[in-house]
Formats: structure tokens, sequence, C-alpha cells
């Protein structure tokens, strides 16, 4: 029987990229003691600011900061992959920074780069909150998979999750796991959360590990937390509705494979 042990990692990230870093060590460690190959960081993991003009200022370039050494060191020392969430990372000949979620191996060898595709230009009902990430992150355009040793990996970010036509172009190359680092809002988190990430475990028959922000950050935002592990038929394995927490569970990989045959939905897909 296969089950590997995979980490979903909540954080309240502030405007300190070291205590951040820190944290994320610690939660990092913790995660491998118990087990887990395979760990995920929340978006915005290493930098969350109080204004445009800090959040330019810890922009990264490709391959080179300490948000990306640091990653790079704890996956060596530990043994362990990590999705490091996201961070701002430069992008020549454009003053916007790409949101991108780099994966590390356990060796602290980079093994992928997606880019979010999907950014959060949206006004929330009500009038109280509105957001235009595209005034200061550019969008990727290419859906990325890499090979773990949890199994085949999709790479998505937070606004992603309510495009499903992403999510089924990962399963049609072989997604077997779907990675969601995020920092979703407080009235969206209450609202559609979880709704949305077991739908999308249940549509792909995938497991789902969402890694959130959680809490009132230094910007006095608050984001909705609930980091939580979903198995392929929907159901939630492990989660932690607040604060800084390590969400554990341990993935049937071998059911999973049982019920995609035996319930073959991903092969009666008639529209491309």
């Amino acid at each position: 029987m296969s089950q590997p042990i995979v980490a979903a990692l909540q954080m309240t990230s502030l405007a300190d990229v070291g205590r951040n870093l820190e944290t994320a060590r610690r939660l990092l460690r913790e995660a491998r003691e118990q087990g887990a190959c395979l760990a995920v960081l929340p978006e915005n993991f290493s930098f969350m600011g109080r204004n445009e003009a800090e959040r330019r200022a810890n922009v990264e370039r490709d391959g080179d900061g300490p948000a990306q050494a640091a990653m790079s060191a704890a996956a060596k020392e530990l043994g362990l992959w990590i999705v490091a969430g996201t961070q701002s990372i430069a992008v020549p000949g454009d003053p916007r920074p790409a949101s991108a979620c780099v994966v590390y191996d356990d060796r602290g060898r980079r093994a992928a780069r997606y880019d979010k595709i999907h950014l959060f230009d949206v006004d929330l009902p009500g009038g109280r909150e509105g957001y235009r990430e595209s005034a200061n992150a550019v969008p990727g355009s290419e859906p990325v998979l890499v090979d773990t040793p949890a199994g085949r990996l999709g790479l998505t970010v937070c606004y992603d999750l309510r495009f499903p036509e992403l999510f089924r172009k990962l399963v049609s190359e072989g997604a077997e796991i779907f990675s969601v680092p995020s920092a979703f809002t407080g009235p969206t988190g209450r609202a559609h959360w979880e709704t949305l990430l077991r739908a999308r475990a249940i549509e792909d028959l995938c497991f789902v590990i969402a890694a959130a922000q959680s809490g009132i950050h230094d910007s006095n935002r608050e984001t909705y937390g609930d980091s939580l592990i979903a198995d392929y038929w929907g159901r939630v394995l492990a989660r932690e509705p607040r604060g800084t927490h390590v969400v554990l569970a341990a993935l049937d990989t071998d059911g999973q494979k049982a019920t995609r045959e035996s319930f073959p939905a991903l092969k009666h897909r008639v529209l491309a």
C-alpha cells in the first residue's frame, strides 16, 4: 500500500521577510519530523507588505534572493520536497513581478516554477473590499506539473481555484494531486473556500493540498485560513481553521487508482 504523507502549512505572514522565513523553516521541520515527504507553503509566504512600495522592495531575481535560497537550503537539509507558496520574482522588461510558485526537490534543486495565471481583479459584494492584483503582477500563461514522491502534482494558486478548466487541463496531463497555496479573503473564504476545494477534488478524482494564510496581517487585511487536505472523493482528511499550524495527511494513492478505474468519470469526458 502506498500512502505518502503530505503537509499543508498555515501561516500569518507579515512585512518581515526574516521572521516569515524563520516561521516557514520551523513548520517545514515539524512537517518532516512527522513523516511528510512533500510540504506546501501558502501564497505570499515570505512577505505580506503594508503597501506597494514595500512589496516592490522585496521582489527577488529569478534564482537569486533570500526566500529562494532559504527554501532551497531547507529542502536539502530536511530531505523534503517543498512547494514554496508564492513570492514576487522579477520579470525582465516589465515593472511588475510574477507571482511565482517554485518547487524544490529533496536535494534543494529547483524542480518547477509556476507563475499564477488568474489574477484577483475583483470588487467584493457590498463594496467593502476591492483588489487589482494585475496592477502589481504579471500573469502566467502555462499550466505546470511536476513528478514528486507523493504523485504527479499540478500547481495552482489561490484565485486559480475558481477556474475548473485549469484543473481539468492539469488532470488531462496526468495530475494526481493539486497544490493550492492561497491567501483567500475572509468574505470569499467563508462563502466558497471549502466548496471549491472539494469540487476540484471530486470532479478530477484528485487529492488537494490547500495551504492558506490565516488571520490579520500588517496591512490590516484579513485572510481566511482553514488549510486543508482533501482526498479524491472530496473527503476532508485534515484541516486547521485558524493560526499557524502544520496540517498532515496520508494519501491513499492505491485507493485513488482503484476508484479511477471503478468510477471512470475522467474517461467519460465528451467536451474537450
